[in-house]
């Protein structure tokens, strides 16, 4: 899988070069490398910044009327950074994507500061477009509970690891607040058998890794699925499979939480993503704090944390207003 992300983010990297003036193209070879070797991004996030670089660059040339060079990259106005975020906006981008597309340019302009290529200050005047803060929508312990039951399910024409293994996936997502493509990408080494250990190592965004402890009822979902897999899980390969052994995909598991969802009378809010936003407020519902969430969620600043205490205000307030004699 790593390959695979490194050969994306090289074709994605070469692509973006192949389109600039050669000095612009030098600047982007030595920023791309900076990014991949000092700050340590993952391919999928060298990529995602050359990709926005590359659009960022392509308008403003369709602005300029020509591809822009360093000097005239250094004489950009605010009106010309803002006339690129009108054309981006005019695409229908959403607001966070914009600020993404926007902080990716804004690296690659202090890249050149840094090495004396010149001062992109019109970059840092524009303001980031403002994104509308919405609140996760966890789901009732009771409801994600159920979701990682392989008896929810029963009634379907699937062979009975598939559900085993379903349910092994949610139980992660749950009970150890994983993303999807976290829990998709352990290796049968990564988890222990029942008896020989509690915790996991997970590689989450940005190549970043992080200690999470396992609950005794998902490590043993997890075994009895590993049990019942009709493949032979080797330690280096994916643990959990598809219906042809090959690595499972983020989608089935999607459609798995969908069907679950029309079966328990559940709404479109109910994810897998739903599902470690539930971890989360759950953990801070009974008690856990802040700091120790943002850990085990693998959350790069708490700020991204603290949403989760707004929405166990939310469920707080329902209740009092719901339950208290002088709140009606």
């Amino acid at each position: 899988m790593a390959a695979s992300d490194a050969q994306k983010a090289a074709r994605a990297e070469r692509g973006l070069i192949a389109g600039a003036t050669p000095d612009v193209a030098e600047a982007l070879t030595q920023w791309l490398g900076r990014l991949g070797h000092e700050r340590r991004l993952s391919p999928k996030t060298r990529e995602a910044y050359a990709r926005d670089v590359s659009t960022f660059l392509g308008l403003l040339a369709r602005h300029l009327g020509r591809p822009p060079d360093l000097k005239a990259l250094a004489d950009m106005h605010p009106r010309d950074v803002r006339a690129v975020i009108a054309a981006r906006r005019t695409e229908g981008i959403e607001p966070r994507t914009q600020m993404r597309f926007l902080a990716a340019a804004r690296s690659f302009g202090r890249h050149m500061e840094r090495e004396g290529l010149g001062k992109v200050g019109a970059l840092t005047a524009v303001r980031a477009p403002r994104i509308p803060r919405t609140l996760p929508r966890p789901l009732s312990p009771a409801d994600a509970r159920a979701m990682a039951d392989p008896a929810t399910r029963a009634g379907e024409e699937r062979e009975p690891w598939v559900l085993m293994r379903d349910a092994a996936v949610i139980a992660l997502l749950y009970g150890s607040g994983l993303r999807i493509s976290e829990a998709l990408g352990l290796m049968r080494r990564d988890m222990p058998e029942p008896g020989r250990g509690d915790q996991i190592i997970v590689h989450g965004k940005g190549g970043k890794t992080r200690m999470v402890p396992l609950l005794r009822p998902v490590i043993d979902m997890v075994d009895a699925y590993a049990r019942a897999c009709p493949y032979e899980l080797e330690p280096e390969k994916a643990l959990f499979r598809g219906a042809k052994g090959g690595p499972l995909s983020p989608r089935i598991v999607q459609l798995a939480v969908e069907r679950m969802r029309g079966s328990l009378g559940l709404p479109d809010s109910a994810t897998p993503h739903a599902l470690r936003h539930s971890f989360a407020t759950h953990l801070l519902g009974r008690g856990g704090d802040l700091r120790s969430i943002q850990e085990l969620l693998g959350h790069a600043s708490l700020s991204t944390t603290q949403i989760y205490a707004a929405v166990d205000s939310t469920a707080l307030m329902a209740a009092w207003k719901a339950a208290h004699p002088r709140a009606r």
